[in-house]
């Protein structure tokens, strides 16, 4: 008799058990669900807005204006955030620059290559004296290091007193 209500005792528990996994599972189902359902509401109000010129920051138009004064702007977007909305331009010569909500340069593209003047003069002088026949294809500026990508495909990383940190080929 004590062999039967141990073996019963096992096989409740063990019928418990069961249950108890069915219902986390469900109870996950449910969890993953909402999460999909909450990604996707917030990936859909960060949609992108179009802007003209005038409405861009105007150290943005500044930059532009500057460094690209002879080329036309073919599409620039905000995105639809609140609080820090980006800035995203491409002009006709196939740049692409991306700034801040203030205006501030983050990064700017080139297949072709960028006007020299726009590298500051440290990463200029490094790349001159290592690299004489390369270009620069991209510059992307961030808190604490520049990073410049050349036309002989390697990526240079510069920290803020322009002393190379990292190079990549």
């Amino acid at each position: 008799t004590v062999l039967v209500i141990v073996i019963m005792k096992f096989a409740m528990n063990r019928k418990n058990r069961r249950e108890q996994a069915r219902r986390n599972d469900s109870m996950k189902r449910v969890l993953i669900f909402i999460i999909a359902v909450m990604s996707f509401s917030v990936m859909g109000s960060c949609q992108e807005k179009l802007m003209t010129y005038e409405l861009l920051p105007a150290s943005a138009q500044k930059f532009i204006d500057q460094y690209f004064p002879a080329d036309e702007i073919l599409v620039a977007v905000t995105d639809d955030d609140l609080v820090r909305p980006d800035v995203e331009v491409s002009l006709a010569s196939g740049v692409h620059l991306e700034f801040d909500y203030k205006g501030n340069l983050k990064k700017v593209t080139s297949r072709t290559g960028l006007p020299e003047n726009l590298i500051p003069e440290g990463i200029r002088n490094y790349v001159s004296a290592r690299y004489p026949d390369a270009g620069y294809l991209e510059y992307e500026v961030d808190r604490k290091t520049y990073e410049v990508k050349l036309t002989n495909r390697l990526e240079l990383k510069f920290n803020s007193d322009f002393h190379v940190v990292e190079v990549d080929d």
